[in-house]
């Protein structure tokens, strides 16, 4: 495992170490938790904006939705809508 140093806000490091002290952990176990999280979040935004990016360059191309896809995925919301369902 590497260290870092990371240097802190007084109010930050203070309260990273009462909710360590709140939940019984070491204050590094809560900040290394915090990090993982924010940097799966960030790993989720980049995937989601990478998608998003590739749908609209390729919309209208030949890569786009298949039309029979789509016309049986319009026509099973509209039975479904008719069935109650």
């Amino acid at each position: 495992m590497r260290k870092f140093r990371l240097p802190l806000p007084e109010r930050v490091y203070s309260g990273l170490r009462e909710e360590a002290e709140r939940m019984g952990v070491p204050a590094t176990a809560l900040a290394r938790e915090a990090v993982e999280w924010w940097l799966r979040q960030r790993f989720r935004e980049a995937r989601h904006e990478a998608i998003v990016a590739y749908a609209a360059e390729m919309a209208g191309s030949h890569l786009d939705l298949d039309t029979g896809l789509e016309s049986a995925g319009i026509e099973y919301v509209v039975n479904a809508g008719k069935a109650g369902i």
